[in-house]
């Protein structure tokens, strides 16, 4: 939006200030390039969610892109959002957990998260979408089981040889074993894979790593016929449009709705 700014008396300049987007109006371009993305695929829209990513950013920016729509958001850690929980309380914004109507907003942890911290995460958080360890998974299903709920869980896989990237690796005896073990957590509900593709300015690497994921579920699914592979978490700010060509049902964005990251103090 454009403001035309008055001079100040006695001062022969004139200027414009420009405001940036509303978080609203940065919901409104992502969902077009979504659904130009689906349609480019030959994909329905609604095959695809979006979760807007609001780590790092205040409580009120999660009210308003949820006054514009949002239902689904992404936090990467548990201390932060078991503040901004209770600060959303009092803005209004209610957050599911356990059977919770769809009325309310849905939040899943997708950073890193430590065993120890298990048992708190799967109290503030709707699911867990870093699962990567077999240690993790029984830390949560225990948790489940004290809270009486079934936690949803995605597991993520490393299909970057980045080092800083976590996950389990695809071919790893620990994924085979958790695997093996997942039909016997009853109180985690599984629903399919996740992955963080490199930053690299060639868009065919994550293209590969997307296609990689997108392959691995198709074999995962065919060996573990009782386990749900339906959920592809995979493309970012930089590469949805990508990652919804290559299969991708849950896209994860948060600099193109919330803006750069706020910088620490």
């Amino acid at each position: 939006m454009r403001d035309y700014v008055a001079p100040i008396q006695g001062d022969v300049q004139s200027s414009c200030m420009f405001e940036p987007p509303s978080i609203a109006e940065n919901i409104r371009r992502v969902e077009k390039k979504l659904l130009a993305a689906c349609q480019r695929a030959g994909r329905p829209e609604g095959e695809v969610k979006l979760m807007a990513v609001s780590k790092t950013h205040p409580a009120q920016a999660i009210a308003d892109a949820a006054a514009a729509g949002v239902r689904l958001f992404g936090e990467n850690r548990v201390q932060e959002f078991q503040q901004k929980s209770l600060e959303l309380n009092g803005l209004g914004v209610h957050v599911a957990v356990g059977a919770d109507g769809d009325s309310a907003v849905h939040v899943h942890l997708i950073g890193h998260l430590q065993s120890n911290k298990a048992a708190r995460a799967a109290e503030i958080f709707t699911g867990v979408d870093t699962v990567d360890s077999l240690k993790l998974a029984l830390r949560l299903d225990e948790a489940g089981d004290k809270l009486g709920r079934r936690l949803p869980v995605l597991l993520e896989i490393k299909v970057s040889e980045e080092a800083a990237k976590t996950g389990l690796e695809p071919a790893s005896t620990e994924l085979a074993d958790l695997l093996e073990r997942l039909p016997d957590l009853r109180h985690l509900q599984m629903r399919g894979l996740m992955t963080v593709a490199p930053l690299d300015d060639n868009p065919e690497t994550a293209r590969n790593c997307f296609r990689e994921l997108c392959q691995l579920r198709e074999r995962f699914a065919a060996r573990y016929p009782g386990l749900d592979f339906g959920e592809l978490s995979m493309g970012m700010s930089g590469d949805f449009e990508i990652a919804i060509e290559e299969g991708s049902t849950l896209v994860r964005i948060g600099t193109a709705i919330f803006g750069s990251r706020p910088k620490p103090a």
